[in-house]
């Protein structure tokens, strides 16, 4: 299943069965964009802490390299085509970036969405929500995850910048995010693991 029959899916609420965060007119919800956003930035910092190593970051370069400098701002103003609050609700992929988010997330064979995943998973590990995405990425049911501890697991400033660069209201955009995040993982990662990067190239 490609990136985009799951995100149209989860938008239907085929996927998760969640009512928050739907999009209208068949463009991709707020939500949604917000949480690919996320996991390009994850894999954004993932790459940065590797040696030699930094992942493409369109609208701001420096961003791959340093991204705890404000580098989430400058990403998502790439990603999602500099606009302002609310100027990408209900755009389509192709209309943030170039190529599309499921372009760069599917850069380097798919290590980009590989390399986001796990920087997410070692993120909710260190917050101590490690078993609740465990439980997304394994085969059996999805544990949730209440607001409070998905804001403890992403960082109050990756929120904040999620929210402006999507012209959401902070609490609703975490509240959306929460119930949408663990059926995105899940369909992300179909074999009960994370996906090798030849199986995430073959999702975009």
């Amino acid at each position: 299943m490609g990136l985009m029959d799951i995100i149209n899916g989860m938008q239907q609420g085929t996927q998760d069965g969640s009512k928050g965060g739907s999009a209208s007119g068949g463009g991709m919800s707020p939500t949604m964009m917000a949480l690919l956003g996320l996991l390009a930035y994850k894999a954004v910092q993932h790459f940065g802490n590797q040696p030699g190593q930094q992942a493409p970051a369109p609208g701001n370069p420096a961003a791959g390299a340093n991204p705890a400098a404000g580098g989430l701002g400058g990403l998502l103003g790439g990603l999602f085509g500099g606009g302002g609050s609310g100027a990408t609700a209900g755009g389509s992929l192709n209309d943030l970036i170039p190529g599309g988010l499921g372009s760069l997330l599917g850069g380097a064979g798919g290590g980009l969405l590989t390399s986001g995943l796990g920087k997410l998973l070692q993120d909710f590990q260190n917050s101590g929500q490690g078993g609740a995405m465990q439980s997304w990425i394994g085969n059996g049911p999805n544990q949730p995850i209440s607001p409070n501890d998905l804001e403890s697991a992403i960082g109050n400033d990756t929120l904040d910048a999620l929210a402006k660069r999507t012209g959401m209201n902070r609490d609703d955009l975490l509240a959306q995010m929460s119930q949408t995040l663990p059926g995105l993982v899940d369909k992300l990662t179909p074999n009960g693991r994370l996906p090798t990067q030849e199986e995430a190239s073959r999702m975009m």
